[in-house]
């Protein structure tokens, strides 16, 4: 174990609030389930402050603009893209979600840092050495207490997020990509057990939706 994880993880224990992230592949069913674990949430009595990635702040809205919707972005490096995500992730940490866990709030986020580690590390295969010490640059110790995956073959995944009518660049890629990131997903996830959790997204919505409530009941 690093040492900046044992501090993110001393900090963590200090913070009053809670910080949990969801994750998966593209059409995985993320969205359907952060608003059903808010409604849950405001249901026992809490409330949470919802966040994406990319995005959440003025600067990272101008980033997700370049990064998922603009057709000039087509020919991006995926070493920009890696830049780009975490430079929209650092703005986020300091502005919002740092912030937001000191005053004791529960924080959600749709996406976070293992995004870039699968996406830009595994998917565009770039050095995973750099991956990791850009990603930490970014966060800091700010480090999720709960993170779920939902995963999903990506040939399911893709068909539904292909349905939509706005372009997403992010959603664009190979199918051998998508493979590369379901995989290394579950990597993470048998990396980091106690931290991250795998839902299988093949169930229905509703089961789906209890067996991510359990989850987020025992970090809460």
């Amino acid at each position: 174990m690093t040492l900046l994880r044992v501090v993110a993880m001393m900090t963590a224990m200090a913070r009053a609030g809670k910080f949990i992230t969801f994750e998966g592949g593209e059409g995985c069913g993320k969205s359907t389930q952060i608003k059903r674990a808010v409604d849950s949430l405001q249901t026992s009595g809490r409330s949470a402050l919802v966040l994406r990635e990319p995005g959440g702040t003025n600067v990272g809205e101008q980033i997700r603009h370049v990064l998922q919707y603009s057709k000039q972005s087509a020919g991006m490096m995926s070493e920009a893209e890696l830049l780009l995500f975490c430079a929209s992730r650092a703005q986020l940490v300091r502005e919002i979600i740092q912030p937001a866990l000191v005053a004791g709030k529960i924080v959600i986020a749709d996406r976070f840092f293992d995004s870039t580690t699968v996406y830009q590390g595994a998917g565009r295969q770039l050095d995973p050495t750099a991956v990791r010490f850009i990603n930490e640059f970014a966060i800091g110790t700010c480090r999720p207490d709960l993170t779920l995956v939902i995963d999903l073959d990506p040939r399911v995944g893709l068909e539904r997020a292909r349905g939509r009518e706005l372009f997403d660049r992010m959603e664009n890629q190979s199918l051998d990509f998508y493979d590369r990131v379901r995989q290394g997903y579950l990597a993470l996830a048998r990396q980091e057990p106690a931290r991250i959790k795998v839902v299988d997204g093949n169930q229905s919505l509703t089961a789906i939706e209890q067996q991510i409530w359990k989850l987020i009941q025992h970090v809460i």
